[in-house]
């Protein structure tokens, strides 16, 4: 490594930046404004707030990136014209889907209707191929076919190509010549086959993802490209530039590039790693994490110091097959707008003021209360002091965008107003923390609620005391918490072969061929990638059913699998399936349906700072005392500066806790103890 590792977390409202210091291992944070427009510029200028601080730019020796620019263009539908070649005979396979709602609210709307497709039936084709279940040719590839239909693609004007074939994942060869062909008659188009993208059984799941990655892929690889030749400009040319993807490790820049589905949950997947840390430094192995920023609200679960995964998920309604944190994400954040209805009802969200213009009290023409006008009039923010005084708010513009959006609508006081708009707001991300914990069995009493985001410490407080939960942890840096966890990430590639077979029909040496395959193609890419053989770890695991279910379970086993090994794999599999469904088959046979392999390129640890408590007073944190309202009541209300509370100090709430990154609020009835790694712990009265 060399003298610095920079992080950047790009979000709707800042950017948040974390500098590590190799040589010191002094960690320093920061936020900018983000540039919707071009994500880069605000990245630029993280860049050069550290090289002004007497820091070249060669001794940046390492850069990650969590972006929302691919997620981005999936949400608000501005990818690139997409095209899609099918096998003969298969061409509803996309519109017609799984053939049903999803499951949640959308069952009961009336109005519901799926996304639209990005690759509409009009810019779909059909080629004369086939293969079969077990990868044999049936229909040999149909050279003229084939060359049609990409010329009847060329005339749609199309950027991108997806190409999903029936059981390519056994038999690729026919993809690949249709890239070939795509490339002669259309250059610079680019191409996504699902043999490569995601080579695995399902075929809608599978064409899913791959016309989702055909859709990004030209805008992620413009926006790399960009920022990459910025950054070379700037001097930052180290090889090690990696961007953060939705399984919590990060990929080069080459790699993301041609795997854009691999990012839709770049930004929120770092919160989730640097969350794995606090369960490493404190008690609390249950958490919640809860990280709400300025335009959305991301919840994820970790039961003993182990985050939910996925093998597939969706985004947006639409389905992507490749492995990812489990993170619930709702429109809820810092720049959530409120307003009153053509029916005079109060309505929050899902709209944004974002950056440009943010809520009325950033001064950038803003006339609409958002949620951060509302903690303002609540007097929880600290207008003079908000990212260490180097952004001004105007709380008279907060006043009267609620005078005049919603107070004088609804005939009620300003303070009143921003109190229901917050009660309204908090509701929304409670459902959201509701649909991964209790609806899924698990019980809250259990849970600690780890806040982080600009505003998650903001309202942590009261939804931990709504939702009975054990209480709240609010980490150092929370306001750049995702940032931090790109730092403390490894590099990881999944890999993965479907090939049904009896786990009973089966021997050890027949599942170590396979994973010795995956084993290679990982070595190979991290080994490119700079990684020493010692800096490699092998990850395999199987997924596995009931002969004729539906779904899977993802196991992890050893490699190479060991004599009687596949036996205990077999158990492990009854009793989880138990755990997870309440019934098991002990009798009935089991089937491995795909294998997976996890390369990951280990990269250095960033050691956090234990800390020694100093015996300060905590009247040496106090700033000011203030007014603040509580469940309809105005009370005075301390406000600390948190870099200046001492290890071991304890206080209750209401107070309000002041830092660079974030404001922390501790409710009434609520006690608070920073501990040896300066996190702020909240626990609840109990009555």
């Amino acid at each position: 490594m060399g003298r610095y590792r920079v992080t950047v977390d790009t979000g709707g409202t800042f950017s948040d930046f974390v500098y590590v210091n190799e040589e010191t291992r002094e960690i320093q944070v920061a936020k900018f404004p983000s540039t919707p427009d071009d994500p880069s510029r605000a990245i630029l200028t993280g860049i050069q707030n550290l090289t002004g601080q007497d820091v070249l730019p060669q001794d940046i020796a390492y850069f990650c990136h969590g972006t929302t620019v691919g997620t981005n263009a999936l949400l608000e539908g501005k990818g690139v014209r997409t095209g899609l070649l099918v096998t003969e005979g298969f061409r509803g396979i996309y519109e017609v889907a799984e053939q049903s709602r999803p499951h949640g609210p959308a069952i009961f709307d009336i109005f519901y209707d799926r996304p639209p497709m990005l690759a509409p039936a009009s810019r779909t084709a059909e080629v004369r191929e086939r293969v079969a279940f077990d990868g044999a040719i049936v229909t040999p590839l149909d050279e003229a076919s084939l060359r049609q239909a990409v010329l009847a693609l060329k005339k749609q004007n199309v950027e991108a190509i997806a190409v999903c074939f029936l059981f390519s994942f056994l038999t690729p060869q026919h993809e690949r010549r249709a890239r070939d062909v795509i490339e002669a008659e259309i250059p610079g188009c680019n191409v996504s086959l699902s043999c490569e993208v995601v080579p695995q059984i399902r075929e809608y799941y599978r064409l899913s993802t791959t016309v989702i990655n055909a859709y990004l892929a030209p805008i992620l690889a413009r926006y790399i490209a960009n920022l990459d030749a910025r950054l070379n400009e700037t001097g930052v040319c180290t090889k090690q530039k990696y961007i953060m993807q939705s399984n919590g490790g990060m990929a080069t820049f080459d790699a993301t590039a041609k795997k854009a589905v691999a990012t839709v949950l770049s930004g929120p997947a770092g919160g989730i790693v640097a969350s794995l840390q606090t369960c490493r430094t404190t008690p609390y192995q249950n958490l919640i994490t809860f990280d709400m920023g300025g335009t959305s609200c991301d919840v994820a679960l970790i039961k003993d110091g182990e985050p939910s995964l996925a093998s597939r998920g969706k985004v947006e309604g639409r389905d992507v097959a490749l492995p990812m944190i489990e993170i619930n994400t709702v429109s809820a954040g810092g720049g959530t707008l409120a307003k009153v209805d053509a029916f005079g009802q109060l309505e929050v969200g899902p709209h944004s003021a974002g950056a440009v213009p943010g809520p009325a009290c950033y001064m950038r023409g803003g006339t609409r209360p958002a949620i951060t006008d509302c903690n303002i009039a609540l007097g929880y923010l600290s207008p003079g002091n908000f990212l260490g005084g180097k952004m001004q708010l105007d709380p008279r513009a907060s006043i009267k965008a609620l005078q005049d959006n919603i107070a004088g609508p609804l005939g009620m006081s300003v303070e009143d107003a921003a109190e229901g708009i917050v009660r309204v707001i908090n509701v929304k991300m409670q459902e959201a923390i509701k649909a991964i914990s209790t609806m899924r069995g698990h019980d809250l009493r259990d849970f600690m609620l780890l806040a982080f985001g600009g505003a998650g410490p903001l309202h942590a407080g009261a939804m931990a005391q709504d939702l009975g939960m054990a209480g709240v942890i609010i980490p150092p840096f929370p306001g750049v918490y995702s940032a931090m966890g790109l730092v403390m990430s490894d590099v990881k590639h999944d890999y993965i072969r479907s090939r049904m077979t009896q786990i009973s029909k089966t021997d050890e040496a027949a599942v170590n061929a396979v994973f010795a395959e995956l084993a290679t193609e990982a070595r190979t890419e991290l080994q490119a990638e700079g990684f020493e053989d010692d800096a490699i770890r092998i990850e395999p695991s199987l997924d596995m059913r009931y002969a004729g279910q539906g779904y899977e379970i993802t196991l992890p086993c050893s490699f190479p699998v060991q004599a009687g090994e596949l036996a205990e794999v077999r158990q492990r599999f009854d009793a989880v399936h138990k755990d997870m469904f309440g019934h098991t088959a002990p009798d009935e046979p089991v089937e491995i349906v795909s294998w997976r392999l996890r390369g990951v390129g280990v990269v250095p640890p960033v050691e956090i700072k234990k800390y020694q408590c100093e015996g300060k007073p905590l009247s040496d944190a106090l700033r000011e005392t203030r007014k603040a309202r509580f469940n309809g009541t105005m009370m005075d209300c301390p406000v600390y500066q948190r870099e200046h509370l001492d290890v071991g100090v304890t206080f209750t709430g209401p107070a309000v806790v002041d830092q660079l990154d974030c404001t922390s609020v501790v409710f009434p009835g609520q006690t608070a103890c920073v501990d040896e790694y300066r996190n702020i712990i909240i626990t609840m009265e109990r009555s």
